[in-house]
């Protein structure tokens, strides 16, 4: 069953999203103890993105990150029964994730230094970081999707794949002054986008990747 929910969640996350995105995550919370698979899918495509951010701080590893916050969200469907929250399932995850990071350095034995740093890590500390990380990659995210479709795909090919202008004009065989002129206006759209977010962009090494 475990499997059967985890394996069709990147298909049906976007489907639920827009039927259920106006549900608290209390909301959905409780009907995710009551089995509902939906409310699993909806919490999933809320978190994810922005728990594995959380992770590759510490483990500056995508690949390993991913497949961790994946395994917090394992065992929050197998415990779904056990599992109480009456807060904030925001909190309730970041640290279950933080607990997982702590769980995987001891098994690994990995390097003192990185241990001490998880250890030393207090996610109470500055929680408004990383929950407006939450909101600014649901935003940029959102953003991206509302370029137009050739102008998404050369944006993403250059800030998620790493391809220079050169190799995805030859890739799609365009010129390279048109894939210049479509990542000016991806870009350009993309910071208009997330005005209201300006003055935090500096801070978060997730803008990098884009900006």
């Amino acid at each position: 069953m475990v499997l059967k929910v985890f394996s069709h969640l990147w298909y049906s996350a976007s489907f639920f999203s827009k039927q259920m995105s106006t549900q608290t995550d209390l909301e959905l919370f409780s009907k995710l103890i009551k089995d509902d698979e939906k409310s699993f899918s909806e919490l999933f495509h809320r978190y994810y993105s922005a728990l594995c951010l959380f992770a590759v701080q510490f483990l500056n590893d995508e690949e390993q990150s991913r497949e961790l916050v994946q395994e917090v969200f394992v065992q929050l469907w197998e415990k779904r029964n056990q599992i109480r929250v009456h807060s904030s399932v925001k909190s309730y995850l970041f640290r279950a994730v933080k607990n997982q990071l702590i769980n995987w350095t001891n098994h690994q034995k990995v390097e003192q230094k990185y241990l001490d740093k998880v250890m030393s890590e207090k996610i109470e500390i500055q929680p408004s970081q990383y929950y407006m990380e939450v909101d600014l990659h649901r935003k940029i995210e959102v953003s991206i999707n509302a370029l137009p479709a050739k102008r998404r795909e050369i944006f993403k090919m250059s800030r998620e794949k790493g391809l220079s202008y050169r190799e995805i004009a030859e890739q799609l065989q365009i010129s390279v002054k048109t894939v210049e002129t479509q990542m000016g206006l991806a870009l350009q759209q993309l910071r208009e986008d997330l005005k209201e977010y300006r003055h935090l962009l500096i801070g978060f090494s997730l803008v990098k990747k884009y900006f």
